[in-house]
């Protein structure tokens, strides 16, 4: 009882230890951070200390430009992401479910996820001009082949055992799909979705550069640029970090 004991409390103090050691690592962070931007390694214009980058945090999230510049980055991040949702479980499952889709079509999305989200800006460009169409583009391109291969994936990996009981209850078709494919393949459809939107979140900061508009994350880093303001780059950039790791998170 006693080693059972002393094995929980060591279990529950873990969490509490992690966190200390984060705080601590984030503290020295910081402290190496405003001792290099004083320290005469850097020229002072050309780099903020964590004061200026705080300070510009709280105005520009207190003038309530930064959060616009994250509610319009965010609704093209979603509106793109739910395109590419659609269609990727569509694709997903026509290939996952047929040889010659397999076959054809699934090589294809195979060479093209390895091909950077990036590489279509200029297409985007091309066909729909400085517009939001041209934003939408490249975010459900970005996600698009992530989701599809990951809910192959999914359905390739369904227990053949699971497939014959349903057939023999009679289940077919779409009825099928929503009461046996899809539950079984869910671990690898939530894992390809994750990968998905991570490719889309990138690929939607890559356009955003290329297509600026002010009201957007981009613009910020963008206007950040032109006016030499390094600290609201980088306040720009821990903005664009946290809504990473908290999407990470959920």
């Amino acid at each position: 009882m006693a080693a059972i004991n002393t094995s929980k409390k060591r279990t529950g103090s873990l969490p509490w230890a992690a966190f200390s050691r984060q705080s601590a690592f984030y503290i020295a962070l910081l402290v190496l951070w405003y001792w290099y931007a004083h320290s005469g390694l850097v020229v002072s214009y050309a780099f903020a200390d964590p004061l200026d980058v705080g300070h510009t945090l709280v105005d520009g999230f207190r003038s309530g430009t930064y959060e616009i510049a994250i509610l319009v980055t965010m609704r093209r991040l979603i509106i793109g992401y739910v395109i590419s949702l659609i269609i990727g479980l569509l694709l997903g499952l026509l290939i996952g479910r047929n040889r010659y889709a397999k076959e054809t079509l699934g090589s294809l999305i195979l060479g093209l996820q390895a091909l950077p989200s990036v590489c279509w800006v200029p297409f985007a460009l091309l066909w729909f001009g400085l517009s939001e169409n041209a934003m939408t583009f490249v975010v459900v391109m970005g996600a698009l082949f992530s989701i599809t291969l990951g809910v192959e994936a999914g359905v390739k990996t369904t227990p053949p055992l699971y497939l014959k009981a349903a057939r023999n209850m009679g289940a077919r078709g779409v009825d099928l799909i929503i009461r046996v494919i899809l539950p079984a393949a869910l671990p690898s459809i939530l894992s390809g979705l994750k990968q998905g939107w991570t490719f889309a979140w990138r690929s939607l900061m890559a356009a955003e550069l290329i297509y600026i508009t002010a009201q957007s994350l981009g613009g910020q880093l963008d206007m950040g640029r032109e006016l030499s303001d390094y600290a609201q780059l980088i306040a720009v950039m821990l903005i664009i970090i946290a809504i990473g790791i908290l999407t990470e998170l959920i």
